[in-house]
């Protein structure tokens, strides 16, 4: 088979940013990190490389493979044309650590302001019951692998359009699996309405398309959540009758403050001949 070659990013934050060149030798059933790690054992032993199970059920190994987020341990260098460059970049959603590693620790900082599962107080957990058709909507959330590729290909985040905050993707689908719970007893369209910034996303399925789990972000929980989050703010009866009724339940965290996601200093765009989306 002949070599690919590789053009993978270099450098740091506060440095300019590069794409060096690498042929690497393909073997059959070879997947982009196995190239990576070529390079690493090869000829650039300081590459930065976050991987773990290479398996494509950690999400550690999240890049940007010819402009597409992806994992890079699922990605196989046969789909591509070896006769052209594979250029390999971390997310540019994300602030820079160095080469293809990025700070990704503002998702969890999100993910802190979410109400977490909120059963009734008054039912012993030993008491819990539901039926298997009861959570066959949420089971598909809970297969997220947490690569966050959804939330580097959103372009709410991935361009820094606004300076407010938005959760993103991936932190609307575990809202999702925690409203749609059978048991659950937390109201959280508040939080989702002003704090979370539902309504920045305008549902281009650019998540959904990415999600090496498959799962259909943007239909079976994105619009789900805008349609409960329009029902009560937007239904003049549904306004109505929640003033009668005095409202929802509480643990909503509404009013939370979300951290606004930073663009990185210096990262893939102040690089050279950097591959187009």
């Amino acid at each position: 088979m002949p070599d690919a070659h590789l053009r993978v990013f270099r450098g740091s934050p506060g440095e300019e940013g590069r794409f060096d060149d690498f042929d690497v030798p393909v073997e059959e059933g070879m997947v982009v990190l196995d190239a990576l790690h070529w390079i690493q054992g090869h000829e650039a032993p300081d590459l930065a490389v976050r991987w773990n199970c290479k398996a494509a059920k950690c999400g550690s190994c999240s890049a940007e493979v010819d402009g597409r987020p992806s994992l890079t341990c699922k990605t196989r260098l046969s789909d591509f044309d070896l006769d052209q460059p594979i250029t390999v970049e971390p997310m540019r959603a994300f602030p820079l650590v160095r080469d293809l590693v990025t700070d990704v620790s503002w998702n969890y900082e999100v993910n802190k302001t979410i109400a977490p599962f909120t059963p009734p107080a008054d039912v012993p957990q030993e008491d819990w019951r539901w039926q298997q058709q009861d959570i066959e909507r949420v089971q598909e959330f809970r297969k997220c692998i947490e690569c966050f590729l959804c939330q580097d290909v959103c372009h709410v985040l991935r361009n820094h359009e606004t300076e407010k905050p938005f959760m993103g993707p991936r932190f609307l689908v575990r809202t999702a699996g925690l409203e749609m719970h059978p048991i659950d007893q937390a109201d959280r369209r508040e939080y989702l309405k002003d704090s979370g910034g539902i309504g920045y996303c305008n549902i281009t399925k650019c998540c959904t398309e990415v999600c090496p789990e498959h799962i259909k972000i943007t239909d079976n929980a994105i619009i789900p959540l805008k349609e409960r989050v329009a029902d009560k703010y937007y239904d003049p009866i549904q306004w109505v009758w929640s003033k009668v009724r005095g409202g929802g339940t509480g643990g909503s965290k509404a009013g939370v403050e979300l951290p606004v996601l930073q663009g990185s200093p210096a990262g893939p765009g102040d690089a050279p001949d950097q591959a187009s989306d």
